[in-house]
């Protein structure tokens, strides 16, 4: 039986990793995730470990950087426009931007590029309105949903974690994405970080950790490529 458990209610995708990222009206799927998401991330030239990305636990100001696609229907061949915490536009390749990092960081860094995205573990993250409201109720306190980073945030007064191991498809047409929905996401200092002044809160970790097994969202991998668009209906095939 195929039913319709929610809508699209917000879509996103970062095309920096740790850095703040564009709202999207529609998202091609592909079989790697979301065309231009996490497609550059910054790294530690001296750190040889499996995990030497400069992110927001290094330097908290990276999320107050916002990063976007010049050209946003062509993520895989546009130019990437970083707009700093001052106001100003400039190219992520700008020499003083990453002098900048390096400064923060205390250490030389390089950019890479990888095409199929650098991601901790899948392509896309989900999270419901419902498993939201829980944690804020929780917490005692509203929680900006872009301290989690999730690509896809779905009007549902189901919690995500019901559609584990389940598959979603998504809009009315042939062109709609389908993904799978595999694990919950565990969760890091990252989302003690305020996405607009990069002060730190420390209990909202302890909230999750605590009340929520450590997890905030579910992960998902593309079962079949097509589009999302904001405002679609989700359906639950299974």
């Amino acid at each position: 039986m195929i039913r319709i458990v929610g809508h699209v209610a917000a879509l996103h995708r970062y095309p920096v990793k740790s850095m703040a990222g564009e709202k999207l009206g529609v998202a091609e799927i592909d079989w790697q995730g979301i065309e231009g998401d996490r497609q550059y991330a910054f790294v530690r030239k001296a750190n040889g470990t499996r995990f030497p990305w400069l992110t927001a636990r290094d330097v908290p100001a990276m999320l107050l950087h916002r990063a976007r696609f010049a050209d946003p229907g062509a993520p895989k061949t546009s130019a990437v426009l970083v707009e700093t915490p001052d106001g100003a536009a400039v190219s992520l390749h700008d020499p003083l931007l990453h002098n900048h990092l390096e400064a923060a960081a205390g250490e030389p860094v390089g950019l890479l590029q990888v095409a199929r995205g650098v991601y901790d573990a899948m392509p896309i993250s989900i999270v419901t309105t419902a498993s939201h409201a829980s944690v804020e109720a929780a917490h005692g306190n509203m929680l900006n949903p872009r301290r989690f980073r999730m690509n896809l945030m779905i009007e549902s007064e189901l919690p995500v974690t019901e559609w584990q191991g389940k598959r979603l498809a998504f809009g009315n047409g042939e062109d709609g994405a389908v993904v799978q929905m595999a694990d919950p996401i565990p969760r890091c200092v990252l989302i003690t970080i305020d996405p607009d002044t990069a002060a730190k809160e420390p209990r909202i970790l302890r909230t999750v950790a605590q009340q929520f097994g450590n997890a905030y969202g579910v992960y998902a991998t593309p079962a079949r490529p097509g589009l999302i668009r904001a405002g679609d209906p989700v359906r639950l095939l299974d």
